[in-house]
């Protein structure tokens, strides 16, 4: 689906804005604005949220040019490359095309999934989504400059890739696993990126996260865990594992090796749910709300993250088998709005 000429114009002018703001905070505004057109804002809805978000947003630095012939994976993780990234992918796009600049980008990018908790993988599927051009240059950008090195690339994680994981198909085992390795939620404080990172480095975590059978069943149960596991906590941090698991599922068409790419985002998925282990408040999953009550409490609100879950959750539930997982966590999303 391509976005509406409204749209587009809003995307457009979103553009004039970082990519982040105050304290290293993912600027959400492009995601907003096509999550709510998804979800049946009106022009007026969508041109006055947006306003109202770009209030505390901070004007795009200066551009800068990428110099020809660079090796382009070597700034990777540099935030200080925004600019460049920028004009490189800008450049990509408009000589290859949006689609074969995905599966060139795609398989350097995704060992660093899990950049900015997330919101590089994020941005860019909603980027594609509205199959707005520059909006995409930003995004795989803000992707490459904030790249996550969680260790992916380390022999454990190749070996799993390779030989397609281990035996386990239930990721909810090795999450548990993962969980009780010493020192994985020894963290309290930071961003999630910084719980994160610290989680996915502890010795015996990979050890932990290994035998997950990696296969085409993989993402559908990350993402149907992750919504169980929403609805049971509402917990912030795993809600960008609901979110996430939507965006990959929108590049998949991109991806041509599918192992590397799940043992990239289980990687970072499982440090996210270890990290935030010992915080994690799970009680009961709430009955699921009607969906037309749900999107208008999203489309009532300012809450830009309640937005992209409900978003997110109703096209997955689409696009899974109409299981009510996804309903019941933009349920709970919706009743704490």
């Amino acid at each position: 689906m391509t976005a509406t000429l409204d749209l587009v114009a809003a995307l457009d002018r979103s553009l004039r804005y970082d990519a982040e703001y105050g304290q290293r905070l993912s600027n959400h505004l492009p995601m907003l604005l096509v999550a709510l057109q998804r979800l049946g804002a009106d022009n007026e809805r969508i041109a006055a949220a947006g306003a109202t978000y770009a209030r505390k947003l901070h004007a795009m630095p200066p551009a800068q040019a990428w110099q020809a012939g660079d090796p382009w994976r070597e700034p990777l993780g540099q935030p200080a490359a925004w600019p460049r990234y920028r004009d490189l992918f800008a450049t990509w796009l408009q000589e290859e095309g949006a689609g074969e600049t995905l599966r060139q980008a795609l398989p350097a990018l995704l060992p660093g999934c899990g950049a900015a908790a997330f919101h590089g993988l994020i941005r860019t599927a909603y980027a594609v989504e509205a199959a707005h051009r520059a909006e995409l240059a930003h995004a795989l950008a803000y992707w490459a400059s904030r790249w996550l090195d969680l260790g992916v690339n380390d022999s454990a994680v190749g070996e799993q890739a390779s030989s397609g994981g281990g035996r386990q198909a239930d990721p909810a085992a090795l999450l548990k696993a993962a969980a009780a390795v010493p020192g994985v939620a020894a963290s309290p404080s930071g961003t999630i990126v910084e719980r994160m990172h610290h989680a996915a480095w502890q010795p015996g975590f990979v050890q932990a996260v290994s035998p997950l059978r990696l296969d085409e069943n993989t993402l559908p149960r990350l993402a149907r865990q992750a919504a169980q596991l929403y609805a049971r906590s509402g917990d912030f941090t795993v809600l960008h594992l609901v979110t996430s698991a939507w965006a990959l599922r929108l590049l998949l068409p991109f991806i041509d090796d599918l192992s590397p790419a799940l043992a990239s985002y289980w990687r970072a998925y499982a440090a996210a749910v270890a990290s935030t282990s010992s915080r994690l408040k799970v009680g009961r999953t709430p009955a699921p709300l009607p969906w037309p009550q749900i999107i208008q409490t999203a489309l009532a609100s300012d809450d830009e993250h309640l937005v992209k879950l409900v978003h997110a959750c109703q096209q997955e539930q689409q696009a899974y088998d109409g299981a009510d997982d996804w309903q019941r966590a933009a349920t709970r999303a919706a009743l704490g709005a």
